[in-house]
């Protein structure tokens, strides 16, 4: 396989017909190694429109979504960015060639260490990953930006106070398909402002709450 086409046919193809047109977020999915991010059994499916299976039941998700999610963000240098679900890194590295100090958050203890261990083999020594669930843990300080990684089947806004005025947090929020893609940004103290995005489906994140069950 020829990468450097490969990455570039992902980018053309995909990410740029999902109306993803920032020319810094299309520089970063071209610098990022996203094949040394995807796991040996398929790195031939590394620049594929689909999620790509990682260990533990959970996936990678699509090149477009990460572009979308980056487009969203609209990430500038310095910005403190909280990752929820590191899985593979990838993302997490997008995030860090933007300019993000990136914190990733990841549960489960393989995908921690796979996350860990592909950002440094790719050169990624500042992104730190945290082996910790994110529906109980509390950042330090308020940050710039969160992302979530994995959706929420009932939106929490615990989330959206882990922002500063100005932060932007992204989220995917619904049960079943098709999901919703959200930004929320804190404008002040306790006004936020809500955006819909686009119509996805993301897997739902561990621990997150569910939907109240109606018994008859």
């Amino acid at each position: 396989m020829d990468i450097e086409a490969a990455r570039q046919q992902m980018i053309d193809q995909q990410v740029r017909a999902w109306e993803v047109l920032d020319p810094r977020v299309l520089d970063a999915l071209a610098r990022v190694p996203r094949e040394r991010f995807v796991p040996p059994a398929y790195r031939d499916l590394a620049f594929a429109d689909a999620p790509i299976p990682l260990p533990e039941g959970q996936s990678m998700l699509p090149p477009k979504l990460d572009a979308r999610i980056l487009q969203a963000c609209e990430i500038v240098a310095g910005d403190t960015v909280i990752e929820v679900g590191a899985g593979s890194g990838f993302l997490a590295a997008c995030l860090a060639t933007l300019g993000g100090r990136v914190e990733s958050l990841e549960l489960r203890p393989l995908l921690a260490e796979l996350a860990n261990r592909n950002l440094r083999t790719a050169g990624f020594f500042g992104v730190a990953v945290h082996l910790a669930d994110g529906t109980t843990w509390q950042p330090r300080a308020p940050v710039d930006v969160v992302v979530l990684s994995a959706s929420l089947p009932v939106y929490d806004p615990r989330y959206e106070q882990w922002l500063l005025p100005g932060g932007r947090l992204f989220a995917v929020t619904g049960a079943a398909a098709p999901m919703t893609a959200q930004l929320v940004t804190r404008l002040g103290e306790r006004e936020f402002a809500r955006t819909d995005l686009f119509e996805t489906f993301v897997d739902p994140m561990t621990n997150a709450r569910r939907p109240s069950a109606f018994v008859f």
